[in-house]
């Protein structure tokens, strides 16, 4: 296929039993300030049908050994190369080592050793897919597959690993998160031969988003599911903030000249709410997506998605409440990320009751399957 050729033609590749310290290189500032910063997530661009039926049932995830005779012998790795975005230099390593330096980043030493598996396997699967396209949408030098910020994966660079955690008092979190890449090596997550779009954020309100409820494309295994395992666990899961009328309209784009007259009154505050419980900026949610989150609602009476919202306010979900307090709109929202895929503390909850990597990647992850790298290679 050609995607796979064009891959084996631009990666170099070095065998395990071959070490190399990572290659920087420093761009030019003009080459890398006057770039444009486009939007990181590869999605299908065609919409595909939903999953219908059972899902398989799980497979094991292949388990690479720690043995230094079979690391010799293990397939060659691709190379990926990084923009450090602080710095404006390049970082080229090895897969395994990037994802290392994106597990360091994406989430806790301390969560369950299943959960850093299963996250694992999700960075790795998320690079993959765009090193196999030739994708560097979101990164702001052609010569770099992908940032070191959330618009594609956090990652932490080679040296500040080395600097803050193997000679900084946190090498047993390294070592741990150098185990779980080790124990997946190589591991990616594929649909119909394909590696997948590993979409994963930090935590949920009980239930993940169906992938068209926020990017409007549906993929089939990004399918909304339960995810209860978080609920006692994550720390703020629930967050309220509140705003003023004046800073709602503002933030929203909506010109109180443009609301009911007794709502632009009370917007520019020459008249009070007759009661506590009427809001001088009426919101009605219209309606829910099947993970439960705000879908439209009517702020003012113009209609915005629950996305639109979150955005527009910097909210932390669009799984939110809205009520009046006092001269104030107080919103809460529970959940932190966008909601589609893994979520990372479920996914830790899920570990701690005794399920696995594949047991929770099959569950954040309909109908995948698992294929080593070095497969998808040789084709």
């Amino acid at each position: 296929m050609r995607e796979f050729r064009y891959l084996k033609r631009r990666m170099k590749f070095r065998r395990a039993a071959q070490p190399r310290a990572p290659k920087i290189r420093r761009l030019a500032p003009a080459a890398w300030l006057a770039a444009p910063l486009l939007a990181g997530l590869l999605l299908p661009l065609a919409l595909v049908p939903l999953r219908g039926g059972h899902e398989p049932a799980p497979e094991a995830v292949p388990q690479a050994t720690a043995s230094p005779a079979a690391a010799a012998a293990e397939a060659p790795q691709p190379e990926v190369t990084v923009y450090l975005s602080q710095s404006g230099q390049i970082e080229t390593l090895p897969l395994e080592d990037y994802v290392s330096g994106v597990l360091a980043a994406e989430m806790p030493a301390d969560f369950e050793l299943e959960a850093l598996k299963a996250q694992a396997v999700a960075a790795r699967t998320f690079i993959v897919r765009r090193l196999l396209a030739g994708d560097h949408s979101g990164v702001p030098v052609p010569e770099a597959d992908v940032s070191d910020t959330v618009s594609h994966q956090a990652y932490i660079s080679q040296a500040v690993l080395e600097r803050d955690w193997e000679h900084g008092g946190k090498s047993a979190e390294l070592a741990k998160l150098r185990r779980a890449v080790l124990e997946t090596r190589g591991v990616i997550m594929t649909y119909k031969g394909q590696p997948i779009t590993a979409s994963f954020f930090a935590s949920s309100g009980g239930y993940t988003e169906n992938s068209e409820d926020y990017w409007n494309v549906a993929v089939p295994y990004l399918r909304s599911v339960s995810s209860p395992w978080e609920l006692e666990i994550t720390p703020n899961l629930a967050v309220s903030v509140s705003f003023s009328t004046s800073e709602l309209l503002s933030k929203l784009g909506l010109d109180a000249a443009a609301l009911p007259a007794s709502q632009a009154l009370a917007a520019s505050g020459k008249m009070k709410p007759v009661s506590s419980s009427s809001s001088a900026l009426p919101a009605v949610v219209l309606s829910l997506t099947a993970g439960h989150r705000v879908k439209e609602i009517s702020i003012g009476g113009t209609v915005f998605t629950g996305r639109e919202v979150r955005e527009k306010l910097g909210l932390r979900s669009s799984q939110f409440t809205w009520k009046r307090q006092g001269s104030e709109v107080l919103i809460t929202t529970y959940g932190n990320g966008h909601g589609v895929g893994m979520s990372q503390w479920g996914a830790n909850g899920m570990a701690k009751e005794g399920s696995t990597a594949t047991q929770i990647l099959k569950h954040y992850y309909s109908g995948v399957q698992f294929t080593q790298v070095s497969t998808l290679l040789k084709k």
